[in-house]
This record gives C-alpha cells, structure tokens and sequence, in this order.
C-alpha cells in the first residue's frame, strides 16, 4: 500500500508558485502527516521565517535545502 513520501522532520524545499516568491517562503519543515485529501497526500509544515503552520500536497514539496547545510535551516 502507498503512503507519505517524507516523513516529519524532514527539511525539504516548497515549490515556488506566485504566492511563494512573493512572501519568500521556499525552506520548510515537516511538522505532520496528514491524511490524503482528493488523491494528493497531505502534510503540515512549517516555513522558515514564519511563526504558523500551513498545509501543502505532496507534489508541493521536493529534497533539497537553500541552507548550506540542511541541519542549519531551522537554527
């Protein structure tokens, strides 16, 4: 059976849309998995720079880090 691709904890990089550039959020944190909604995993993270938690789809989010180093994103 399927399931989440990453996992909580992970430091991974949200896709850049319109909404993204503009606020500048691309660096975030996976805070919870969420169940799947309309055939799309779900999971709740949390941006660098920004004190709220959103929601985004798995196709929303990819490895990679902005940071130099993964471990210094979230210091």
């Amino acid at each position: 059976m399927a399931s989440h691709k990453y996992t909580v904890g992970q430091n991974l990089r949200l896709r850049a849309t319109r909404l993204t550039t503009l606020i500048g959020l691309h660096e975030c944190k996976i805070m919870r998995l969420l169940p799947i909604e309309d055939g799309s995993y779900l999971y709740r993270i949390k941006c660098v720079g920004e004190q709220v938690e959103r929601i985004a789809k798995e196709g929303d989010l990819s490895f990679g880090s902005i940071a130099s180093r993964p471990e210094d994103a979230f210091r």
